[in-house]
């Protein structure tokens, strides 16, 4: 079983924050973490601050930006927290992503929450330029929060926005780097009693006389994923589908009403950034709940 004992998720006020951070909660309640809401101020938002009479100026610019910056963060936690949690405040000055980063970095933490705009236009250079390179980079895995799962709550707890993931969903392309993703899949589906539905996609078909067999290859695969301890008492099932993955996925997590999609994610070079953007990122933005990208 792989524990969370520090959770981070960066704050911005918006309603796609407020989704993560209910989210955030949930999660630290479940596994008893503890919770780190980290703002940051970022000067590229202010740059008129160069144009201070004084360098004095510039100092009580900034100290009034960080203690704004501050009042709004305990104002933001007092109204979406509940008594029984009671998360950490940081607010830091420097670009979001790096600041995300090495915050992450340097107090360990064992996930990272944040919410993603999750529409097209606008929206997608912020999800590039900020929730998609802490994806790619980070030290431990993702949560994006875009969309949340249809029965995120419990019935009769909407103050606390328990959580509780029923169906979760491991994609993989059988190379090594979805090992590590498949072991959180399985950590949280026996934490939280779900069902763990694993699914191939696939995207090239040598001729329609070969694909029986082609799907019954990666049937076996996927079989064999789950080690033979572990299927005496988690609920399995295996899928695999043809088409693009990223269509699939999403379709996929539509019809078998998935909490949680899990994904391995390697994105430190060209390629595996172009991956990331062709089927992670699709999935992020367009499917119908959370997706947690596993850096491998």
């Amino acid at each position: 079983m792989l524990g969370i004992k520090l959770i981070v998720c960066p704050i911005d006020f918006s309603e796609f924050s407020i989704r993560a951070y209910h989210y955030a909660v949930s999660l630290a309640e479940h596994y008893r973490a503890k919770l780190v809401a980290q703002h940051i101020v970022e000067p590229w938002r202010y740059p008129y601050a160069d144009y201070a009479a004084s360098q004095g100026d510039y100092q009580e610019f900034w100290r009034a930006l960080r203690e704004g910056g501050e009042e709004r963060l305990r104002e933001f936690v007092k109204k979406h927290t509940h008594d029984e949690i009671q998360p950490e405040l940081a607010v830091h000055e420097g670009l979001a992503a790096d600041s995300v980063l090495s915050f992450a970095q340097a107090r360990k933490a064992d996930v990272i929450v944040m919410g993603t705009h999750g529409r097209r236009g606008f929206d997608r250079l912020v999800l590039g330029s900020v929730t998609d390179r802490v994806m790619r980079t980070a030290p431990c895995p993702v949560l994006a929060i875009s969309k949340l799962p249809h029965d995120f709550m419990a019935a009769g707890e909407e103050r606390r926005q328990v959580h509780h993931l029923s169906r979760i969903l491991f994609c993989t392309d059988f190379s090594e780097n979805s090992e590590r993703a498949l072991n959180y899949a399985i950590s949280a589906t026996a934490e939280y009693d779900a069902e763990l539905a694993l699914l191939h996609v696939l995207e090239d078909v040598p001729s329609p006389l070969k694909t029986e067999e082609t799907i019954a290859i990666a049937t076996e695969q996927l079989n064999k994923l789950v080690p033979q301890e572990e299927r005496k008492t988690l609920k399995t099932k295996t899928a695999v589908r043809i088409g693009k993955s990223y269509e699939q996925i999403i379709q996929f997590a539509l019809e078998a009403q998935i909490d949680m999609v899990t994904m391995g994610v390697s994105g430190r070079g060209a390629l595996d950034r172009a991956v990331f953007g062709s089927t992670t990122y699709r999935v992020i933005q367009l499917g119908p709940c959370p997706v947690l990208a596993v850096p491998v």
